[in-house]
């Protein structure tokens, strides 16, 4: 029997598990619990609830809605996408191979405005640590971060790294990092280097010299997952075809991910055409 790994259970992702499931194919939402709906006070302008509903119910009467016909629900963190034999979405709590992915963690907000760093990627400013480690071997490099998503990815280039420095940008760490971690708490003002990154400028004045800065904001959304394994991803949203397959087969996104109208009628209908798109691939094969 295929599967389907959905990763977000906002309305994207439970809608496109509802036509998966109901399809015949074995489905499982990776969530980290309540998102950006469940932070909606009313909602006024939804089909179909003549009174206002909030953005909890709305959202817990999705996900029931979606376990009454089988789907599986794992509240987990997502932190790696890879392919070797087939898809597999890499969690803090183990690895779930799948025979599609539908991306649908809403639009991310861990993009940091830091001078010198959207004009550097792929020069030194990397997004995925398991992807670009073996490019620096031997170098000193810095992961830009303070949680578990931040942790993974020290761990992936510790072994290959001269040195990994963690910039937490001001904000508290989150998790616990290697004793041989360098940690600096400051600000980041800039990325230094004109044709590739040659170090940080940090608030109170120092220079950190590196030749890769790795950023890990927050927990992966859907872009960075998208980043991690090749997919095309244009002014931070992810580019979908009109079955809202990525660049990637059998990669798809739905949702706040893809940009436009950032409402829930739309995340619904797009997680409903990957659904439907995913499960049609799947029985074809």
């Amino acid at each position: 029997m295929s599967n389907i790994v959905i990763i977000g259970s906002g309305p994207a992702g439970v809608s496109a598990a509802l036509y998966t499931a109901r399809a015949g194919v074995d489905t499982t939402v990776l969530t980290r619990g309540p998102g950006a709906l469940d932070r909606a006070e009313l909602i006024q302008n939804y089909y179909g609830f003549a009174a206002s509903i909030s953005g909890a119910e709305l959202e817990r009467q999705g996900i029931e809605g979606a376990k009454a016909v089988g789907v599986k629900f794992v509240t987990t963190e997502a932190v790696g996408l890879t392919y070797t034999d087939k898809l597999t979405v890499e969690t803090l709590d183990g690895d779930y191979p799948a025979d599609a992915v539908i991306l649908a963690t809403g639009a991310s907000r861990a993009t940091p405005r830091i001078p010198g760093l959207a004009g550097l990627e792929g020069h030194g400013v990397s997004y995925c640590a398991t992807c670009d480690a073996f490019f620096y071997r031997g170098k000193d490099v810095a992961v830009v971060g303070s949680g578990e998503y931040a942790l993974h990815e020290v761990q992936a280039l510790l072994p290959v790294a001269a040195s990994v420095t963690l910039l937490l940008n001001g904000a508290p760490p989150a998790a616990e990092f290697p004793p041989e971690v360098a940690v600096r708490p400051e600000k980041i003002d800039a990325i230094l280097g004109e044709q590739k990154v040659t170090g940080v400028q940090l608030s109170g004045g120092d220079v950190v010299e590196l030749a890769g800065v790795f950023v890990a904001l927050g927990v992966a959304g859907s872009t960075a997952l998208a980043r991690k394994i090749g997919a095309a991803v244009e002014n931070g949203r992810i580019v979908t075809d009109e079955k809202m397959q990525t660049t990637v087969p059998g990669l798809y996104a739905a949702g706040d991910c893809t940009g436009g109208l950032l409402q829930v009628a739309k995340a619904v209908y797009e997680g409903a055409l990957a659904g439907t798109e995913a499960a049609k691939a799947l029985r074809k094969r």
